[in-house]
């Protein structure tokens, strides 16, 4: 998910530490998606306990998804907060963010309570980020996060619940809202990945030249 300072993030003192509150949290997510997907999986089953408990399954299965948003918020800002940034909260919390959203993604597509271009594009786009993140890194840049990021995090966190309790409680539609941010947050995270991809390519147009100009000067001064 996107969210963080557009800075880099200095590591705790103590970088290789686990067990931290912001890393607990980050587990707490890890351990939360089976129950999600245990809970949208028994909706498919012939179970007769399950057929007559659909719309409880389906309540938890959208309750602890947004228990597991919370945890992701949580510990982002505990840990720059306190600044309690480890190798292993590091490679763990993007990991928990992706299985998180991919794998409810399938769910519903295979619930059919989503558009499969819908789920490839959310799929997709993650993988695309990630991939611009590593070449970032390489060359010692950061990817800022932009407000399209942050807006397409916020409609699909609001959106996939929704569209897990696919319910009308009170005259509220939630499988047309869930759809409705589902598809903004469509929207938002391909104009976003077009931000990324615009923001790093002058990032990195700028440090060619800024070593093109060293490269020079390192070169006259050895005249």
């Amino acid at each position: 998910m996107d969210h963080g300072p557009n800075e880099p993030r200095t590591h705790h003192p103590n970088e290789w530490e686990i067990d931290n509150l912001p890393n607990r949290l980050t587990m707490l997510r890890v351990i939360l998606i089976p129950i999600i997907l245990l809970s949208l999986f028994f909706t498919t089953t012939s179970y007769t306990w399950a057929i007559d408990h659909t719309k409880l399954l389906n309540y938890i299965a959208a309750w602890t998804f947004v228990a597991a948003s919370i945890t992701d918020f949580l510990d982002g800002y505990i840990a720059r907060k306190k600044n309690i940034v480890t190798v292993f909260g590091s490679f763990l919390d993007p990991i928990a963010d992706k299985f998180l959203v991919i794998s409810t993604l399938i769910m519903l597509l295979a619930l059919g309570r989503v558009h499969v271009l819908i789920v490839l594009v959310l799929t997709l786009r993650e993988m695309y980020i990630t991939a611009l993140r590593l070449l970032a890194m390489e060359k010692g840049l950061t990817v800022p996060v932009g407000t399209l990021g942050k807006w397409k995090t916020a409609s699909q966190m609001v959106g996939i619940p929704f569209l897990m309790a696919n319910d009308i409680p009170w005259g509220l539609n939630m499988p047309l809202l869930g759809i409705i941010l589902i598809y903004l947050a469509s929207l938002f995270s391909l104009y976003s990945a077009l931000e990324y991809s615009v923001g790093l390519t002058r990032k990195i147009q700028k440090l060619r030249k800024e070593n093109k100009l060293k490269r020079k000067a390192a070169k006259a001064q050895r005249k």
